[in-house]
């Protein structure tokens, strides 16, 4: 596989941006490579093309596994694991976010359930604190039940919801407000 510097400026900047959202930048550099890649690719050439170490690529695609982002298959002839990637964006961007939820926002949800519980009979922690940890456990568990309803959804139905942008917003009934112009 040949890298024309459009795909090299590619895989450098996802490496960039998967520093931000917090992913190694090595991790986000060879999902990217897959991404691109028509076919796929074993650990020897993913550190070849990308130059970095082998150790590196091993435990970045073990990483990208776990996320379910890439599996591993095999080519007739070859006794070498290849690497490929989920091709359908929508279907990574699901993945994604069902692994960031599970990750993430489920541990936050439990520990605001059981903030919320002990709560109860907490006597020490002021009355603002505590409705504070309430509204953040109404809107995490309003987050993660949206997520779950909204992931169920047809590829075009989101799709079509992506494209309305805030236009969608016409058809929420609001009760006793008034809805800004826009």
């Amino acid at each position: 596989m040949q890298l024309s510097p459009v795909m090299e400026k590619y895989i450098l900047h996802w490496g960039e941006m998967g520093t931000r959202w917090g992913v190694n930048r090595t991790v986000s550099q060879i999902h990217a490579l897959l991404y691109l890649s028509e076919r796929p690719l074993p650990a020897d050439e993913i550190t070849a093309l990308l130059s970095v170490a082998r150790s590196n690529v091993s435990n970045s695609l073990k990483e990208l596994q776990s996320w379910g982002l890439v599996h591993v298959t095999h080519v007739m002839g070859d006794r070498r694991d290849h690497f490929a990637c989920k091709g359908d964006t929508w279907e990574m961007l699901v993945t994604i976010m069902e692994e960031r939820k599970r990750r993430e926002v489920e541990p936050t949800l439990s520990l605001l359930r059981q903030c919320a519980i002990e709560l109860e009979d907490d006597k020490q922690t002021p009355a603002f604190a505590k409705k504070k940890i309430n509204t953040m456990l109404n809107f995490m568990s309003t987050l993660a039940a949206w997520f779950d309803q909204v992931k169920t959804l047809p590829k075009p139905t989101l799709v079509a919801l992506m494209k309305m942008g805030s236009a969608v917003a016409k058809f929420v009934p609001l009760k006793g407000k008034r809805r800004k112009a826009g």
